[in-house]
């Protein structure tokens, strides 16, 4: 969505939580670019995933949600 470029816990971004927005900081993974998920824990960006993991989370998670 967008990032600050600052330098460590100055970085941070926007990220998308399935269409809910929240500033999160990338200290942690300075290497992380707009497209990229990330796995988010209180507001600190802990670890890139790769698409294929991230979209089989993000399945699993939408097939435990309620009708």
């Amino acid at each position: 969505m967008a990032i600050s470029e600052g330098q460590g816990f100055d970085r941070s971004g926007t990220v998308d939580f399935d269409g809910a927005r929240q500033e999160v900081s990338l200290a942690y993974l300075p290497e992380v670019q707009i497209g990229d998920y990330i796995l988010v824990h209180v507001g600190f960006a802990l670890t890139k995933l790769d698409t294929a993991e991230a979209e089989r989370i993000l399945r699993e998670i939408r097939e435990l949600e309620l009708p």
